[in-house]
């Protein structure tokens, strides 16, 4: 199991399971707060526990998800959906970069282009710990 918690330690998440890979995205809310995501389905194999507070893009009519971040410390926690799949089960993601260091150093990171083209982004190869080198 992953944990991560927030800087102030009042809020954190849990991840059950291998995590995969690591998305590392560019759209115009992930580059700036520079998060690694892992997905999963809330209350399923991820959980955030503590107080959040959340923002939902502005300039959107109809977002489609929410950004959790702590609100002494303001960490970003996750992204949920704000749309429950046909199933009920709605789609998460935690930030990795809120998980001790050695827990998640080897995980490789996928890229994905969520400004332009809204793809998948050549592998380069690179796992959470080129990051800090």
């Amino acid at each position: 199991m992953l944990t991560g918690s927030c800087h102030c330690g009042q809020s954190h998440w849990t991840l059950e399971g291998d995590p995969g890979s690591i998305t590392a995205c560019n759209c115009s809310l992930c580059r700036r707060y520079g998060t690694l995501w892992a997905y999963d389905y809330e209350n399923e194999r991820i959980a955030v526990q503590g107080p959040t507070s959340s923002y939902r893009r502005a300039t959107k009519d109809d977002p489609s998800l929410e950004v959790l971040f702590c609100p002494t410390c303001a960490c970003v926690l996750a992204w949920r959906g704000l749309r429950p799949r046909p199933d009920g089960r709605r789609r998460m993601a935690v930030n990795l970069r809120l998980a001790p260091p050695d827990g998640v150093a080897d995980l490789p990171i996928d890229h994905f282009d969520g400004l332009d083209t809204f793809k998948d982004l050549p592998s380069t190869g690179r796992c959470v710990r080129d990051l800090w080198a």
